[in-house]
């Protein structure tokens, strides 16, 4: 009982910590949304360098930059995303990746990097 309990405060935590993004510019409008679409990009990712505990998964539409840290400055590691039908790159190791962004309805996974990918904006074109 005292963990699910404890799941659910970091669930609500994490809710809360995602309010903290923001979209830049006045004329961007990406924005979170319900994760029941495939052409809305989903992130898989979760904090920390331990890719087995509390991972999260969100969507975004719309095109925009959305600045990843949640309340207590933390960074996400991701572990996949899913463009939908957009394209798609993330802001990480001082500048945005890759050059191109991804294809459309493409998923891009790193199971290879067990820590994920430090990603602190994602770009929405």
């Amino acid at each position: 009982m005292i963990s699910k309990l404890k799941k659910l405060v970091m669930v609500a935590v994490a809710t809360v910590g995602m309010m903290a993004w923001t979209t830049s510019g006045s004329a961007s409008a990406a924005s979170q949304v319900p994760c029941n679409n495939s052409e809305f990009v989903k992130l898989s990712f979760h904090y920390g360098l331990d890719p087995t505990g509390n991972k999260f998964i969100i969507c975004f539409a719309n095109a925009g930059d959305i600045v990843l840290f949640d309340q207590y400055a933390r960074a996400f590691w991701a572990d996949q995303i899913w463009t939908g039908n957009n394209r798609v790159q993330w802001f990480g190791d001082g500048r945005w990746q890759p050059a191109q962004p991804i294809g459309k309805n493409t998923a891009m996974s790193w199971p290879n990097h067990p820590g994920g990918v430090r990603i602190e904006k994602l770009r929405i074109v």
